[in-house]
């Protein structure tokens, strides 16, 4: 039995990680549930699971957690402090990271010092501290298995290899707009950017998906989850989302892990590595899919994907002052005060302006995502 505490598991992935819960409680617990501000999936969530605690970052929506709770033995806490410090609970077996943006970086961080697996869809944890998040996990020997699917579908490839590494070929849908002029991006409206044609996930994260940024975000996780550089990851558009990714080796051979588009696969999968477990979703039926097609990004349509390159390859706090724009960018298309060719402008503005600080620590980029934003 895993104990498990799920960082944003009100979210996207975390409610996701929650099917795979009911589905194989002989196997999970619920140990913790960190929430940000949606109190009633919260409390829905932690009377069905009865966790050891919960937790809403949102302080203001602490005392309708408290009360709704009160007759159950269950710990409320309410805080971002509170997130990182019940990291270090002695039961927690794995930890699923499921915060989307810079929110997630300090009790990623701190789950890895207290020596806890992480199961890590957070890739901005990976975007914005890469160097300080694989150093801490390598000093204290714990794994961080990924659940982004390109990224498990990578570390599946590798799983049981020692070769060299020739290249990664990322693979990414092409999100909503694939095949659009930046005069028909014009006027794309939200409700247009968040109709994904194959996956379901959050606002955030579909965005950057049709802006192209989530690949860029990729590419960066990437060289950080697997140690190689940006120059051997090749982006490849694929409509049908069926080859979730693939690795070239030095032979020439390449390994291709696919399935149908679906986030529970990967989040079981990095629950119960190196173990596969009986799965109720549907198979790949290939008779549905009787082409399977591949382009290259169009990255001056699609500016964002060539600015993730630019700032991985600058390095420093570069990333950092990326995503913190982006974040920024993102929820100003989502609040209707910005087109959504302007998110790329906003990032390419602030890497452009932002100091460069070439060996960043931790503070250096806790600061630099502050100034970024307030600017």
């Amino acid at each position: 039995m895993k104990n498990i505490a799920i960082l944003g598991s009100t979210g996207s992935i975390g409610t996701q990680t929650l099917n795979v819960v009911r589905r194989h409680r002989d196997l999970f617990s619920i140990e913790v549930l960190c929430a940000g501000s949606n109190a009633n999936l919260l409390i829905q969530q932690a009377l069905e699971f009865n966790p050891n605690a919960v937790v809403i970052a949102d302080e203001n929506k602490y005392q309708q957690v408290h009360e709704a709770l009160a007759d159950k033995d269950i710990k409320v806490f309410a805080g971002e402090a509170s997130m990182v410090d019940l990291m270090a609970m002695d039961s927690i077996d794995v930890v699923v990271a499921a915060i989307v943006g810079f929110a997630g970086l300090r009790p990623t961080l701190r789950a890895l010092e207290c020596g806890k697996p992480v199961a890590l869809a957070n890739k901005e944890t990976m975007v914005v501290a890469g160097a300080i998040v694989t150093a801490t996990a390598a000093k204290h020997h714990v794994p961080i298995l990924p659940v982004d699917s390109e990224h498990s579908a990578i570390f599946q490839c590798l799983t049981g290899e020692v070769s060299e590494v020739d290249k990664i070929l990322l693979t990414a849908s092409g999100g909503p707009f694939r095949g659009m002029t930046r005069e028909q991006l014009a006027n794309v409206t939200l409700d247009q950017a968040l109709k994904h044609p194959n996956w379901s996930m959050g606002r955030k994260v579909t965005i950057d998906s049709a802006s192209l940024m989530n690949k860029g975000l990729e590419v960066i996780e990437a060289k950080w989850l697997f140690g190689v550089e940006s120059k051997d990851i090749e982006v490849v558009v694929h409509p049908q989302s069926v080859v979730h990714s693939m690795v070239q080796f030095r032979d020439g051979s390449i390994k291709a892990q696919m399935g149908i588009p679906t986030m529970e696969t990967p989040i079981q999968y990095a629950l119960t590595f190196p173990e596969r477990i009986e799965s109720h979703l549907p198979r790949l039926d290939f008779t549905n899919y009787p082409t399977l097609t591949f382009e290259k990004p169009d990255r001056k349509t699609f500016r964002c994907l060539d600015l993730a390159y630019y700032a991985i390859e600058r390095g420093g706090n570069m990333p950092c002052v990326m995503n913190a724009a982006n974040e920024v960018a993102v929820q100003r298309f989502i609040n209707g005060q910005i087109g959504f060719l302007e998110i790329a402008d906003h990032v390419e503005r602030a890497i452009q302006q932002a100091p460069f600080v070439a060996n960043p620590t931790l503070d250096d980029l806790l600061q630099t995502d502050k100034t970024i934003r307030n600017q």
